[in-house]
């Protein structure tokens, strides 16, 4: 497996990544939905290639966990006749695209992204983690997820394209969305932003071009479990649960991706019976809903300590959000939680109102002292 064994990037499908448990492969299903047959074939691929787990990350991605070298080329394959990945590399690479969920055929959302897709040979060698977010509903749904550059509703009702960081936005005429986001992204790569890696770390000014006058519009509530999503413990599924899932219920047609762990069914006729509740989450009120913990170890050679089994312990003693990261990267939150967790040196530091790593209220505590401070011991 020495032959992956690379760290510091974010991985797709062409590029895995080693864990703990095996190698990472991302899928990037287009426009973030997958069909019945897809999902089908993706689980069984899931299965028999790797170890059966299957993540959905704050992009709305896939990752498929515990693949060997040898089951790598083979799920690949897979891939690309289900056609959840691009046979260009390249064009994989720069197929960071985070779709806001409630798109219908031919909705500005699905047109740009769409357009998006068939111009990403335009786009200029970006680092790894900068992606975009086209949000092109009557109301923004996408503010908290992680992009670069949005393409999103201004409070006037036009569209606007804003680079993250920026509270503004530059008014789009209709036809030019792609255009104006390809040439910001060669802007920022001209005027140094690969040096930052991200947008909203970048301070250059904006070109006038691009001068930011729109403020985007107010937010769209976020999506929650219900008959027609299922909340996604941590983010993981199941591949064998998924599947019973689809074999219970034929009228789910298709399965779209969310970057909030929720799954949203498009069905023909109501499911027939509750979907399995250790493996779906389907009551909005759900602690674990509100909890977010990377997969730790020994799964990450990088986390020092477990993570989700503390989680769903102390997940009802926390009135807020709970984050419980295995190091101080904090994969699974980059923002603030009101209990955050931070793995290091085998025991763990405990802040409020912080990131993973940030400085903590309390250092090395173990399980038992942390159960303890919240009364869940």
């Amino acid at each position: 497996m020495s032959a992956f064994v690379v760290k510091g990037w974010c991985p797709d499908a062409w590029r895995p990544m080693m864990a703990g448990d095996g190698l990472l492969v991302r899928i990037r299903p287009p426009l973030g939905r997958l069909t019945r047959a897809q999902t089908i074939g993706l689980c069984a691929a899931a299965a028999h290639h790797g170890n059966g787990q299957i993540d959905v990350t704050s992009r709305a991605n896939l990752q498929i966990r515990g693949v060997h070298d040898e089951s790598w080329r083979p799920l690949i394959d897979a891939m690309l006749e289900l056609g959840l990945i691009d046979p260009d590399p390249v064009r994989e690479a720069r197929a960071n695209i985070l779709v806001a969920p409630d798109w219908r055929e031919g909705d500005d959302t699905h047109r740009i992204a769409s357009e998006l897709r068939t111009r990403l040979h335009e786009l200029p060698e970006l680092p790894g983690k900068v992606g975009f977010a086209i949000d092109a509903g009557v109301a923004p749904m996408l503010a908290d997820a992680s992009a670069d550059f949005r393409i999103e509703r201004a409070a006037s009702g036009h569209l606007i394209l804003r680079a993250d960081g920026r509270d503004h936005g530059m008014p789009l005429s209709p036809g030019t969305e792609v255009d104006r986001l390809i040439a910001l992204a060669r802007w920022f790569v001209d005027s140094g932003g690969t040096a930052s890696g991200r947008m909203a770390r970048h301070h250059a000014p904006l070109p006038e071009w691009a001068a930011a006058t729109l403020a985007p519009a107010a937010c769209a509530p976020r999506l929650g479990p219900g008959p027609h999503a299922l909340g996604l413990p941590f983010g993981r599924i199941e591949a064998p649960a998924l599947t019973r899932l689809l074999e219970a219920e034929p009228a789910i047609r298709t399965i779209r991706l969310t970057p909030w762990h929720i799954a949203v069914l498009e069905t023909e006729s109501p499911l027939a019976a509750t979907p399995d509740p250790s493996a779906f989450i389907t009551t909005p009120s759900t602690a674990l809903l509100r909890t977010d913990a990377c997969v730790g170890a020994p799964a990450c050679p990088q986390a020092t300590v477990e993570t989700r089994t503390l989680a769903r312990r102390l997940a009802p003693h926390v009135a807020g959000r709970l984050h419980v990261s295995g190091c101080a990267k904090g994969c699974a939150r980059g923002g603030p939680a009101d209990v955050t967790l931070t793995g290091r040196d085998g025991r763990y530091d405990l802040a409020f109102d912080a990131r993973a790593g940030a400085p903590p209220s309390r250092a090395g505590l173990d399980t038992a002292q942390i159960l303890a401070q919240f009364g869940a011991a």
